[in-house]
């Protein structure tokens, strides 16, 4: 993969997130602050508790940290799959966003 085209990936990617947090946002009492600076999102909940998404392009990576802990992600031709083995992006930040929140939310991709 070119730089480039990593680029491509992960900024649909962290656009995906962002539209995201204000369809839940519109549609539920969440309340997730999300702030982007450059190719990292914060996406703060109302317990104060935070997830962080960043780009590594260096490694043509994803990094997802949450309260349960660190993630890696490249992509894998159709999805951003973790390095290891602990399954596809917006699933995890899915699963972390609602263990955080204290309430069901879904991550998808646009």
């Amino acid at each position: 993969m070119t730089d480039p085209e990593f680029m491509s990936l992960a900024e649909s990617l962290l656009g995906a997130i962002e539209l995201a947090c204000d369809r839940i946002n519109d549609e539920s009492d969440a309340d997730i602050d999300n702030q982007r600076v450059g190719g990292m999102v914060t996406l703060t909940f109302a317990n104060r508790s935070q997830i962080i998404v960043n780009l590594q392009k260096p490694l043509h990576e994803i990094w997802m940290a949450a309260k349960s802990g660190g993630y890696h992600y490249k992509w894998s031709g159709t999805a951003w799959q973790d390095t290891k083995g602990q399954g596809e992006f917006f699933a995890a930040l899915s699963a972390n966003a609602s263990q955080q929140a204290g309430m069901a939310l879904v991550f998808a991709a646009a």
